[in-house]
């Protein structure tokens, strides 16, 4: 691509991130096939030698990442827009949302990565018409493999269920498809980018926690929802994944949100589901409701028939999502043979 200097010297600018559309099954065809990240959703903006980390929702991520930061400033272009994701790898090379949580702790020795999957501005000119196919080989030619801690995310030219199924015998998050020819589509989901989860797994707004049983402190488990229309749903109640030092500290950073009324519109609900995970107007009596501003990230197994959580597990909090934009998401995804056979 032809570059204009005196457009070079143009600042790049933050773009809001292009967003996936979960998917409940896995596509046919011919799709730019990646592995889903289990991290934080990074904008990189890059100016004259100079580098800045945003998360999706425009919080600086430099003072939290200062390493990616630094080898940001080594890629060779005057200004530049990348996106990606940072994350943290265990042992086995798989992203691991719960090892970021564990960053700064003594012992922590998860590598830390910044992998770039789009760019859409560079050296003056904005990227984000071009498809998707012109701006990789674009991404590839700028970032290459010579630095250690910002990589190109790896592509693979091969049918979606074929990846769906190495991602799930590898225990990955799962998959991410995207058409070819697509341009990039700044703070849209419009379906030109799939995701397809091996594991079901989302963000939730914390809207409340019960007091604590047995041998437990500060809390028993949060209360949490998503946003449908104008409304906060209350999904479900989690109460495993918490290890002693994170009951601690959440039950401070609760104490200081907390509200009088509950924040959940379809509460109370006329009786518990037989998963145990309801909440009549009894058991809301126990609960110390919180304002909905706290973000967490939950893995669990499936949604209910009841529009509950079955079998969550708390994996963090997330400081790069706005409660508003929480939405609920597909669960698990199936490969497309499956899926029709489910059909017939």
């Amino acid at each position: 691509m032809a570059r204009n200097s005196s457009r070079s010297a143009a600042p790049a600018r933050f773009i809001a991130p292009m967003k996936a559309l979960g998917s409940d099954t896995v596509p046919e065809g011919n799709w730019q096939c990646e592995i889903k990240f289990d991290g934080f959703r990074a904008v990189a903006v890059l100016n004259g030698g100079a580098a800045e980390l945003w998360s999706r929702n425009r919080v600086s991520l430099a003072a939290d990442f200062p390493e990616v930061v630094d080898e940001l400033k080594r890629l060779r272009c005057r200004n530049a827009v990348l996106d990606g994701e940072v994350v943290a790898l265990d042992q086995k090379g798989r992203s691991r949302f719960q090892l970021l949580q564990n960053r700064g702790e003594k012992g922590f020795s998860a590598a830390v990565v910044y992998y770039a999957f789009d760019v859409m501005h560079l050296e003056g000119e904005s990227l984000v018409d071009l498809p998707l196919r012109d701006r990789r080989k674009i991404l590839e030619s700028l970032v290459g493999k010579s630095l250690r801690l910002v990589q190109p995310s790896p592509a693979f030219d091969v049918e979606p269920t074929e990846l769906f199924s190495v991602a799930r015998k590898k225990g990955l998050e799962g998959i991410v498809v995207k058409k070819l020819d697509s341009p990039y589509e700044a703070g849209r989901r419009s379906g030109a980018w799939l995701k397809c989860k091996v594991v079901a797994e989302q963000e939730f707004v914390v809207g409340g926690f019960t007091p604590p049983q047995r041998s437990r402190e500060h809390f028993g488990a949060i209360l949490v929802g998503y946003h449908k229309g104008k409304k906060l749903l209350y999904a479900g109640k989690v109460g495993t994944g918490f290890n002693r030092r994170q009951l601690a500290s959440l039950h401070e950073r609760f104490t200081r949100s907390r509200s009088g009324k509950c924040p959940f519109d379809n509460l109370p609900m006329a009786k518990g589901p037989r998963h145990g995970a309801g909440m009549t107007a009894s058991e809301m009596r126990k609960v110390t409701w919180l304002a909905p501003s706290l973000v967490a990230q939950i893995k669990f197994a499936e949604w209910t028939n009841d529009g509950l959580l079955r079998q969550p597990v708390f994996l963090g909090m997330r400081e790069d999502k706005a409660q508003q934009s929480v939405r609920s998401e597909a669960g698990r995804a199936r490969g497309a043979s499956t899926a029709r056979k489910a059909s017939s």
